[in-house]
Parts: C-alpha cells; sequence; structure tokens
C-alpha cells in the first residue's frame, strides 16, 4: 500500500489511530502500561506541522481518499540525518504486518529525498518495540533523552524511570 502526505482533514483521524495505539491496550505495541492520557491532539499534530515546514507527515491508505491505516512521520534534520517517528498502525491490524511495510516504504520515501540515516527515539521501557526496530536493522547509539514529565500533551507517566533511548539505521546510498 502506498504512503500519501496527510491533509488538515486527516488531522483527526491521525489522532484517534495514534492515541489508540499508543495509549490504548489492544495491539502487542501499546505504552498504556506505563503511560495514561493522550499521545497528541490535533493542537500539538497541527504545531508540529508548522514548527517543522520540511517534515512529512504521511498516511497508509489503498488509495488516496481510502481509510488511513497507519501513519509515520519524518523529518529532516541535519545533513542527510532525518528522524522517524510516530510510526503507528491500527491496532487491529498490527499483526498484518503492514507496520513493517510502512517503515520500509517510510525508509525508501526518507532516502528517495537525500536521507542516508534515520533516528528515532522509544520509550526505554518498551523493549518489545526496541526489538523489533532491531530486528529491522536499527541500533541503539546508547544516547538517551528525557522523558517530558511535566507537558501532558504527551501523557501523564505512571512510573518514575522514564526515558527516551535512541536508535539508529544507515540506509543505502545510492537510492535518492
Amino acid at each position: 500500500m502506498p504512503l500519501y502526505r496527510a491533509a488538515d482533514a486527516d488531522i483527526e483521524t491521525i489522532v484517534g489511530i495514534v492515541n489508540h495505539a499508543y495509549r490504548g491496550t489492544d495491539g502487542w505495541t501499546h505504552e498504556g502500561d506505563y503511560i495514561d492520557g493522550q499521545r497528541t491532539d490535533a493542537r500539538t499534530l497541527r504545531a508540529d506541522q508548522a514548527n517543522a515546514p520540511g517534515a512529512f507527515l504521511l498516511t497508509l491508505r489503498e488509495e488516496p481518499e481510502s481509510e488511513i491505516l497507519g501513519v509515520v512521520w519524518l523529518e529532516p534534520q541535519s545533513g542527510s540525518v532525518w528522524y522517524l517517528g510516530m510510526l503507528t498502525v491500527r491496532p487491529d491490524l498490527q499483526a498484518s504486518r503492514l507496520g513493517r511495510g510502512l517503515l520500509e516504504q517510510a525508509e525508501v520515501f526518507a532516502q528517495h529525498r537525500g536521507a542516508r540515516r534515520l533516528r528515532m527515539t522509544v520509550v526505554s521501557v518498551r523493549e518489545t518495540l526496541i526489538a523489533w526496530y532491531e530486528r529491522r536493522g536499527y541500533r541503539l547509539t546508547g544516547e538517551t533523552e528525557p522523558f517530558p514529565y511535566d507537558d501532558e500533551r504527551f501523557g501523564r507517566p505512571k512510573r518514575d524511570d522514564l526515558v527516551f533511548v535512541v536508535l539508529e539505521k544507515a540506509l543505502p546510498a545510492g537510492a535518492g
């Protein structure tokens, strides 16, 4: 299935999918056991887009106007390094390998636009998800970033030991 750039009219649906996948209890990869509340909201997502005009909020769909099955955020950072975030597949579809396909397409999308390395952050206690990314070629860098405990726009942590770990993947040269 192809990736399509999200339109403003898609934001509410994207927010619903992301919050359900990250903070619900469905699917194999959620944060509901250690973070309550929302993962994002429409105002935050729109502000993120406004603050990062070079970023791409992409949707996975069968056709441009069909229902959104997944979403990913890609943002050029410095040089040929891009940030990959908010990779999400609807929880009821997570066993269908759509996430793997979405990740592969996101990598190709960024690579065709000059990315040679992708970086991402994952909450440190999400060991199953980190292992999933590692099986797809991402490696822990040893770097960490603080969790925004004082910002409820990103949820309400249930534990006091959360940090983000940084993962990276080198992309093959020559596809851009």
